[in-house]
């Protein structure tokens, strides 16, 4: 931190404290009492009337304040809200950024609204997804590393796992310990979806835009090659649903509808009540997008189309009792 940026960050430390000792404040801006003493010193010659209390510390006359901001608590609250979720879910870097922003909000404020800020942090949490969804230190370090070469236009390589194998005519779930295969690619974006990171670049191999998510991603390195992004590239239009072209449908029983609507599935399209029970309709890539959801309602679903989807789930329901038969039969 450079001295123009410690003397503001004083400031502010003050104001959102009320007083503080040099001591504290070398703690905290991690430098030595003598440097608080000569920044004390250069604030009160740029006219900021700092008071200082033997024993007790420094503190900010009274009715002294930084006008620029003006929050109501409804509106630090949101911002507040959204720095809590980027320092749970970005690398450590946002995380510290998200912990000074935090700060300067709550310095501005009056001290009943800052009182009344605190009350209402106690009454209201918002849990985005479950805890164990946060990222991990890899994911955190990736994170980093791809905002610095999306920043600098450089091009990443990486290992990646698919899950989809690309051979054969239809995708399939690639096999366990299968090796990952090498990329090269052109970092455009990072977003973050349903629990998990991704990235999207313009893959090499693949000649065009492809998603990759970050805990799939090994050995990340950057490469001295550079790229230009497409003139007019947004986020916003690189639409997911694109590549969802097979409509599957599906019955499930009416005792389970209750529940299937409280674990909504990503894909869902369409939900209809029917005598039979609920049909429910999903858009998805490729069969294997559903194929582990719609196995595990066992019997209170039954797929009614593709015809393929449909011989999958029973060929994998056969084999699953068949397994169970066969470790019975080593049991007796």
């Amino acid at each position: 931190m450079n001295r123009t940026d410690r003397l503001l960050a004083i400031v502010l430390e003050l104001q959102g404290r009320g007083k503080a000792r040099a001591q504290d404040l070398a703690d905290h801006f991690e430098t030595s009492k003598r440097t608080i003493y000569r920044d004390i010193e250069a604030l009160c010659e740029a006219g900021v009337p700092v008071v200082a209390t033997p024993g007790r510390g420094y503190r900010l006359m009274e009715g002294y304040f930084l006008p620029p901001l003006s929050f109501g608590v409804d509106e630090a609250m949101t911002l507040l809200l959204g720095g809590d979720f980027v320092a749970q879910r970005f690398d450590p870097q946002y995380r510290a950024a998200a912990g000074t922003a935090r700060r300067k909000i709550e310095a501005v404020l009056p001290e009943r609204h800052r009182a009344e800020l605190a009350d209402l942090r106690e009454s209201l949490q918002i849990i985005v997804g479950d805890a164990r969804q946060l990222p991990t230190a890899e994911v955190q370090l990736l994170l980093g590393r791809l905002r610095r070469a999306i920043r600098e236009r450089q091009t990443v390589r990486f290992r990646y796992h698919a899950r989809h194998a690309t051979t054969g005519a239809a995708p399939k779930l690639a096999r366990a310990g299968e090796s990952p295969k090498e990329r090269h690619a052109d970092p455009y974006s990072l977003a973050h979806a349903a629990g998990a990171w991704y990235l999207l670049a313009h893959c090499h191999q693949r000649r065009a835009v492809r998603r990759f998510r970050l805990d799939r991603i090994e050995d990340l390195a950057t490469t001295a090659a550079t790229f230009v992004r497409p003139a007019g590239f947004r986020l916003s239009d690189q639409d997911p649903e694109d590549n969802r072209t097979l409509m599957v449908r599906a019955l499930f029983a009416t005792e389970a509808a209750r529940w299937v609507r409280e674990a909504r599935n990503f894909y869902v399209e369409e939900e209809t009540e029917t005598p039979e029970g609920l049909l429910v309709t999903l858009r998805v890539r490729h069969e294997a997008d559903v194929f582990a959801w719609l196995l595990g309602w066992g019997r209170q679903v039954r797929v009614l189309e593709p015809e393929s989807l449909r011989r999958r789930i029973g060929e994998e329901a056969a084999a699953l009792a068949r397994s169970y038969r066969e470790a019975d039969a080593l049991l007796t």
